[in-house]
């Protein structure tokens, strides 16, 4: 069995070396680039099964080589960020990033994570492949807002909204149960399919940007609620009588 390629991407050589050492002993093959610009060449010769990606780096940085490689392939993509403020982590998610670790990191975590991305990357395609017929998924619908599992599509009284893959899915499993309660570790494991002992601030940013997308109380008959110390639910409200 051929062993999965990792490109690493950073322009410091000693961060490469080390994420080299552990990546090699964890069986896989690592390929390496100082840039995002050399990251784009080396995608096209090496075609890696997932690359890890600094942000901070010269002649092109970490965020636009993860928008540039998402035109071109659907390559899963683990950035590595010394930035810790949550819009740093939404714009890492926007460019199209599949993960993210935190600098200085533990190197058996980045395995973890390139593992689990992996899984995910392999369980889809084989649930791809094993689909015979296609299944009709019902949408899901409250008051103006109507999501199209079959479509991918989520609108609000009639408008589409431009939701990311992991965006449209943690919405789909809330209002999919309404008035039920995740908690954030659930979430991780249904969405991301992340161990329970992940970074559950994934869920709290990606809930932040669903809101700010969907206008969140633009229509009273629902909100995804937060509920403190716990998680997040999907609310509905019945419609109010009319005065007598």
């Amino acid at each position: 069995m051929d062993k999965q390629k990792i490109l690493v991407v950073d322009d410091d050589a000693r961060i490469r070396k080390l994420l080299r050492l552990y990546l090699e002993k964890a069986d896989f093959c690592v390929t390496e680039a100082e840039n995002g610009l050399e990251a784009l060449l080396q995608l096209q010769q090496d075609n890696p099964d997932l690359i890890v990606l600094d942000i901070m780096m010269p002649v092109l940085d970490g965020l636009e080589a993860c928008r540039q490689i998402r035109k071109l392939r659907t390559t899963p993509i683990l950035l590595l960020t010394a930035r810790i403020e949550a819009d740093d982590k939404l714009l890492a998610f926007d460019s199209g990033a599949d993960d993210y670790v935190e600098k200085p990191f533990n190197p058996q975590e980045v395995i973890a994570r390139i593992r689990a991305i992996l899984r995910r990357r392999t369980a889809a395609a084989r649930l791809q492949k094993s689909a015979d017929e296609p299944t009709v998924i019902p949408a899901v619908q409250h008051c103006l807002l109507v999501i199209d599992p079959q479509a991918r599509s989520v609108r609000i009284d009639g408008e589409e909204k431009d939701l990311t893959v992991k965006e449209f899915d943690l919405l789909l499993t809330l209002a999919s149960r309404p008035g039920h309660v995740f908690s954030r570790e659930n979430l991780l494991q249904t969405v991301w399919n992340v161990d329970a002992n992940g970074d559950s601030r994934t869920v709290d940013i990606h809930i932040q940007r669903l809101r700010q997308k969907l206008d969140d109380g633009c229509c009273p008959a629902w909100k995804i609620a937060t509920v403190w110390g716990i998680g997040y639910r999907f609310e509905i409200s019945s419609p109010k009588e009319p005065p007598s």
